[in-house]
């Protein structure tokens, strides 16, 4: 029985090292880019040495992908759990404000994002993988105003969701750059753009 729960508390811990690496790797990029940080210096953010480090990831490239992996697939299972039929009963301003406000609660808790997304060396992976991700999430979003609209077809529906998001991810950099009153401000003109360009659309 005991030498059962030794492997587990190893995987536990190793993966709880691991999350802190990560958690140390976006300080840094956040702080000084991509191209600046080194192993020794995530390292040394996460609190241990380099050998540790190394037990978990070989380079700097590897820690990339399992950045890349954190921002799509934990937000597409975000998505995934959030987009349910409960969100089709709610009214409309309070979906919106729900679904902006998540996104840039993101974009203001991952500054890295940001680095790795417009920075020469990763803006390219980032964008592709997050361009899967946003089709994703469209597709979710579709889902739930087709509940909302039956009338409308799926089609119509996927190019709302499409032009919504899009929508987002424009004014999203404007407001990450921006002091926190006017990002306010930038957000609260987001969700008046699409509460009333999805309200008769949907014709509710």
């Amino acid at each position: 029985m005991v030498e059962t729960r030794k492997p587990v508390r190893r995987q536990a811990r190793g993966l709880k090292r691991m999350e802190e690496i990560l958690d140390a790797a976006e300080e840094v990029i956040a702080d000084i880019g991509y191209a600046e940080a080194t192993t020794n210096a995530i390292a040394a953010r996460a609190g241990m040495s380099p050998g540790s480090l190394y037990q978990f990831f070989h380079n700097k490239e590897e820690i990339l992908e399992a950045l890349l992996a954190r921002f799509t697939d934990g937000r597409r299972q975000h998505w995934n759990e959030r987009l349910t039929g409960d969100v089709t009963r709610i009214p409309l301003p309070e979906l919106v404000d729900q679904l902006v406000d998540e996104i840039a609660d993101f974009k203001g808790s991952r500054p890295a994002y940001w680095a790795l997304l417009h920075g020469s060396a990763t803006g390219d992976r980032l964008a592709w993988a997050s361009e899967q991700l946003h089709a994703g999430i469209a597709t979710r979003v579709a889902q739930v105003l087709s509940i909302r609209a039956p009338h409308l077809d799926q089609e119509r529906c996927l190019t709302l969701a499409t032009m919504s998001l899009a929508t987002v991810k424009a004014v999203m950099p404007l407001v990450a750059s921006a002091p926190p009153q006017r990002s306010a401000e930038l957000i609260a003109e987001l969700k008046t753009m699409l509460v009333g360009y999805l309200t008769p659309a949907l014709g509710e």
